[in-house]
């Protein structure tokens, strides 16, 4: 009964997404209230920070709805790839505001301002910190649960905006101790340089699944365990193992060689078995399997009697 109060996974995402963009909305108000107030460069580059957030959560709900449509005419494979877009999209987006924050940073420092009602902006500051702490973990908890790589840039822009308003409210408290305006833009330049890493992360990770990029070792090994557990069943051999990740699936496609005498009804139920196995292993897998004879098998590529590898690893 519990399983079926369960929202589906498509509405799960596009939940957490729209919680991002409500709280980016409020916080983006009460940053430019106080770092209009206050005079602050700090804070008004956070409000930069999370103008950007914003962008990349509205960018990671429609990514999210996307995603999740079937595939159709145009699109074979479905539309997965368009969260690891929308996660290339958030990380220039946070190089962008990386450089328009250092920017403004630098330009305080050489032209210092006059700062006032410093308590106000260290109480918006903290508030800010609190609930992009709790949105943050909200999102990294459902993107774990689908694996969205939407979710989870969206989830990282607001860890990294936690962070910074950390740095600022050291700053501001500083500030307000000691009087020295120069350490506002200095702690801005910090933030800038905490964005531009995250942002570089994220475009990395993103570019991995654009570009194809093979499925990491340990996922690798988990299929190939597969394909050694139904070695039993006539299985003599693989090769041309391929795997990619779009979204949250994943794409494994490989061929497979069986003992001769094999009927092609006994490699078809097993070339079955192999893809729900693999689809145990690795969520989201979708398996393509092509079937060959005996006689296929490449020096290296065998399987044991007992199903495990002999020789060099697949290609």
């Amino acid at each position: 009964m519990a399983g079926g109060l369960t929202p589906p996974e498509p509405v799960v995402k596009q939940r957490a997404a729209a919680l991002s963009i409500v709280s980016n909305s409020a916080l983006i108000l009460l940053k430019v209230v106080a770092g209009t107030i206050t005079g602050s460069v700090a804070i008004l580059t956070e409000a930069v920070h999370s103008s950007i957030d914003l962008v990349a959560s509205i960018v990671a709900f429609f990514s999210v709805r996307k995603a999740d449509e079937p595939a159709d005419e145009g699109h074979r494979y479905g539309h997965e790839k368009i969260e690891n877009v929308a996660a290339a999209i958030e990380g220039i987006l946070i190089l962008v505001g990386s450089g328009a924050i250092g920017f403004e940073a630098i330009r305080r420092l050489l032209s210092p301002g006059h700062l006032h009602s410093l308590g106000f902006g260290i109480v918006v500051v903290g508030v800010s910190m609190v609930v992009n702490l709790f949105v943050s973990s909200v999102l990294a908890r459902k993107a774990r649960a689908t694996e969205s790589p939407a979710l989870e840039g969206d989830a990282a822009h607001l860890r990294t905006d936690a962070l910074s308003s950390a740095a600022v409210l050291v700053g501001l408290a500083l500030v307000k101790a000691t009087g020295a305006t120069w350490i506002d833009p200095t702690v801005a330049l910090a933030v800038a340089a905490m964005i531009l890493f995250a942002g570089v992360r994220i475009l990395r990770g993103s570019s991995r699944a654009l570009v194809d990029h093979a499925l990491p070792p340990e996922e690798v090994d988990e299929i190939r365990l597969a394909i050694e557990a139904v070695g039993p069943e006539g299985v003599v051999g693989y090769h041309e193992l391929r795997t990619r990740r779009a979204g949250s699936r994943r794409y494994v496609d490989l061929h497979v060689q069986f003992r001769a005498g094999t009927t092609l009804e006994d490699a078809h139920r097993t070339a079955h078995e192999l893809q729900d196995l693999i689809g145990a292993r690795l969520r989201g897998a979708d398996v393509l399997i092509h079937l060959e004879p005996e006689d296929r098998v490449r020096p290296g590529d065998e399987l044991a009697s007992g199903g495990a590898r002999e020789g060099r690893g697949s290609t």
